[in-house]
């Protein structure tokens, strides 16, 4: 009987899979390419439709130079299904987003003044959440001076929120930082990376939503309710964030 049930499902998911063997498997990382038929450019990324041969499926990564008939390759492209995007007043169906590209087989010119947008994912303590695709060929800012941040009146530093999940977890916190990451629009918030020179890594910063706006470097005060394991789907799974936090740049 386990036999059989395995062999039905063996075959189920082969006929899911039939005619995208070229395309990442939702809800995982991996690598695609193919002709580009369209490109658009919004807010920081680059969205292109790429015919991979079997199927036409659109990746988006941190602004870069492209035109139709290139071929362009992105890998640990991680699936949104459904996403949003605001600049373009648009939801795809899915969007394989990469921070690694390379368009004829070369790393692409990226755009004139054209900010690195990593994507948020999963992950509590990582710089990149869980399951985020990693930035390799993409040129973030110089890392924030973390030198002399005083504690937020009647605060926490980051290092002891994160490792007081049991402690904090559904209350309210206060934290001074400098921001490391700041994404804007992703799932119809601003996510942004708190630093404050505390712990060490793994323990040295926290993840946020806002609907305010911040650039790196910005000395920031969060205030906020501190909520433990949301999970919003597609992979996007925190141990701790601050959700729709207030963010003071001060």
């Amino acid at each position: 009987m386990k036999k059989s049930l395995w062999v039905s499902g063996l075959i189920l998911v082969l006929a899911c899979t039939r005619g995208l063997a070229a395309t990442p498997a939702a809800g995982s990382a991996g690598a695609l390419s193919g002709k580009v038929v369209e490109s658009i450019n919004a807010a920081t990324y680059t969205y292109v439709l790429l015919d991979t041969g079997s199927a036409k499926v659109w990746a988006a990564a941190p602004q870069f130079s492209v035109k139709n008939g290139d071929t362009v390759a992105v890998a640990e492209a991680m699936p949104m299904t459904n996403y949003h995007s605001k600049t373009l007043n648009r939801t795809f169906d899915m969007v394989y987003f990469s921070g690694d590209v390379r368009v004829n087989g070369a790393r692409p010119v990226a755009v004139a003044g054209a900010a690195a947008a990593p994507i948020p994912a999963a992950g509590p303590t990582a710089e990149l959440p869980k399951g985020h695709p990693p930035t390799t060929g993409v040129v973030q800012p110089a890392a924030p001076d973390l030198t002399g941040i005083k504690r937020a009146t009647n605060g926490q530093t980051v290092t002891e929120i994160v490792t007081g999940k049991a402690k904090f977890a559904g209350k309210p916190i206060a934290v001074r930082g400098r921001v490391v990451k700041f994404n804007a629009n992703i799932l119809g918030k601003n996510w942004l990376h708190v630093r404050d020179g505390s712990g060490v890594e793994g323990t040295n910063d926290l993840t946020i939503t806002t609907a305010a706006k911040a650039k790196v470097g910005d000395l920031v005060l969060v205030t906020g309710v501190l909520a433990a394991d949301r999970d919003f789907g597609s992979g996007y799974k925190y141990g701790l964030i601050v959700e729709d936090a207030t963010v003071v740049v001060e």
